[in-house]
């Protein structure tokens, strides 16, 4: 394809416009909008000048024929397979080559907000705009996004919401995967800590015990965990399960001392004093405080 076209020249562009669609400038008037590549591809003579998206963030997959996309005033290519994630206010454009067939799932930045938790880190994957190659189960649950979208039958709102919502969480995956493959081994490292700490926080595991399984030593692992937190090894351990704790305080009606017992701790007074040396309120008064707040 011809990349110094007009299509793709935007440097000197006055103005670059907003869109909510391709093209457009209503609001989202439904949970999600689905819509082939191809149905408004024809209208548009299959380009789509550069654009972007105030309040929009669109998940683009092309299953056959190809095309171009422009991110930023850099153009890349489109094979069969590709996968786009387009954060809402990323200066973006296509080009694909006539008969190219592909879904556009479009998601409003209400639904993100709404579920995108910000200690899950998936919201600063997913403002990343990346072309990658799709997965079958990402191919399988568009096509049933798609199959639900023109139903009008009962729960249709909350069923497309979650399989958006599900979406999300396969594209922040692959996205996630495929900057890991970059990562420098030091940060491999503390990701791989990370995510063990998340399957054994409640075994209340040492630092030595997560550096055996690494395959590193101690010293080693609270030395890359000082570098990239600026706190030791033993420091993530405790912020995690103090994590756990303060949300099943806040969101749960279990008592302080079954919270405990979720948690590993067999003697309520010392799970008051770890959660007290934490966060400078025992648990009763972290409850109290946010009660005196509801």
């Amino acid at each position: 394809m011809d990349t110094s076209s007009h299509f793709w020249y935007i440097s000197n562009m006055d103005r670059i416009e907003t869109f909510n669609l391709f093209g457009e400038d209503v609001d989202l008037p439904d949970v999600v909008h689905c819509e082939t590549i191809e149905a408004r591809s024809v209208v548009h003579d299959w380009e789509f000048k550069p654009h972007r998206h105030a309040r929009l963030h669109q998940v683009l997959l092309l299953e056959r024929g190809s095309g171009e996309a422009l991110i930023e005033e850099a153009p890349h290519p489109l094979p069969p397979g590709s996968l786009v994630n387009m954060p809402r206010g990323v200066v973006h454009g296509f080009r694909f080559e006539p008969g190219t067939e592909g879904w556009v799932v479009t998601l409003a930045s209400e639904l993100l907000d709404q579920t995108l938790r910000d200690g899950e880190g998936l919201r600063p994957v997913l403002s990343r705009p990346a072309i990658l190659k799709s997965t079958n189960d990402i191919k399988i649950l568009t096509r049933r996004i798609f199959a639900e979208y023109p139903t009008r039958g009962f729960a249709r709102a909350h069923i497309l919401r979650s399989l958006s919502t599900l979406l999300l969480g396969l594209v922040a995956r692959e996205l996630a995967r495929k900057a890991a493959d970059t990562l420098r081994p030091d940060t491999r490292l503390q990701h791989r800590f990370e995510a063990l700490i998340e399957e054994h926080y409640c075994d209340h595991l040492g630092v030595a015990d997560y550096a055996r399984e690494l395959a590193v030593t101690p010293t080693h692992l609270s030395r890359v965990m000082r570098a990239a937190t600026g706190r030791p090894a033993s420091a993530a351990i405790e912020e995690r399960i103090i994590r756990e704790a303060r949300r099943n305080l806040a969101f749960s009606n279990l008592s302080i001392q079954e919270v405990g017992y979720q948690l590993g701790y067999n003697d309520p007074a010392y799970f008051s004093r770890v959660f007290a040396r934490a966060t400078g309120q025992s648990p009763r008064e972290f409850r109290r405080a946010l009660e005196a707040k509801g």
